[in-house]
C-alpha cells in the first residue's frame, strides 16, 4: 500500500508539473506606451561659439552722420533627437521574440544661445558717440542670427544622420532591454535640414 500511495503521488506531481517560460510582450500599444514615455529623444548636441557683428547707422538724409557698432560673442547650442509621440501602432510589428520598429523623422528639437556663456564684447557709438544708442536691438539682433548660423553649422555637419544613428542605437538597446531577441529599426529621412548645404 505505501508503494502504492508514493507512486500514486509521483504520478500526481509529474502531471502538475510545469515549465516557467522567459517573459514576453506580443501587444504593440504596451510597446508604444512604454516608448512613447521617453517622449522626446535628444540623441545628438551640437555647441558652437560664434562672433556676431551687427550695426546701426544715424543718418541726415542720405548722409550717415554716425554709426554705432556691436560685436557679440555667443555660445549657442543646437539639440537633434526624435519626437517618440509620433510613432503609432502600425508602425510596430511583434513576431514573437521579434520586433520591427519604424522611427519618425528626426528633427531639431531645440535651437538657444546660452546666454551665461555669451556676453557683448564691445559696443562703439562711433566719433564723438553720433551713432544710435540701440544696444538691445542690436544685441537681439545678434542673438537671432547667431540661432540662424549654429542651425547651419549644425545641419553641415549632419547633426541629423548622427542623431538617427544614435536613435537607431538607443532604441534597439531598449527593445533588447523589453525582452526582443531580434530588433529591426527603420528610419525616415528629415527634412529640417531642407535647403542647408552640407559638407
Amino acid at each position: 500500500m505505501w508503494k502504492t500511495a508514493t507512486g500514486f503521488l509521483g504520478n500526481i506531481t509529474q502531471f502538475f508539473r510545469h515549465e516557467i517560460t522567459s517573459p514576453h510582450i506580443d501587444d504593440p500599444y504596451l510597446i508604444l506606451k512604454q516608448i512613447q514615455n521617453v517622449s522626446e529623444l535628444t540623441t545628438s548636441v551640437f555647441v558652437m561659439d560664434t562672433i556676431v557683428p551687427t550695426s546701426s547707422s544715424r543718418k541726415i538724409g542720405n548722409w550717415v552722420v554716425g554709426e554705432t557698432n556691436l560685436l557679440y560673442v555667443a555660445r549657442g547650442e543646437v539639440k537633434a533627437g526624435l519626437n517618440l509621440d509620433k510613432i503609432s501602432p502600425d508602425d510596430i510589428v511583434i513576431d514573437t521574440d521579434k520586433i520591427k520598429i519604424k522611427l519618425p523623422p528626426v528633427e531639431i528639437l531645440d535651437e538657444k544661445i546660452d546666454v551665461n556663456q555669451s556676453q557683448v564684447y564691445d559696443y562703439d557709438r562711433g566719433f564723438l558717440n553720433l551713432g544710435p544708442d540701440v544696444a538691445p536691438q542690436l544685441q537681439s539682433q545678434a542673438q537671432k542670427a547667431t540661432l540662424v548660423k549654429i542651425k547651419e553649422s549644425a545641419c553641415q555637419n549632419k547633426i541629423l544622420e548622427e542623431a538617427n544613428d544614435k536613435a537607431v542605437i538607443l532604441i534597439t538597446q531598449l527593445m533588447n532591454n523589453a525582452g526582443f531577441s531580434t530588433v529591426e529599426v527603420t528610419t525616415t529621412p528629415s527634412e529640417d535640414c531642407q535647403g542647408i548645404t552640407t559638407k
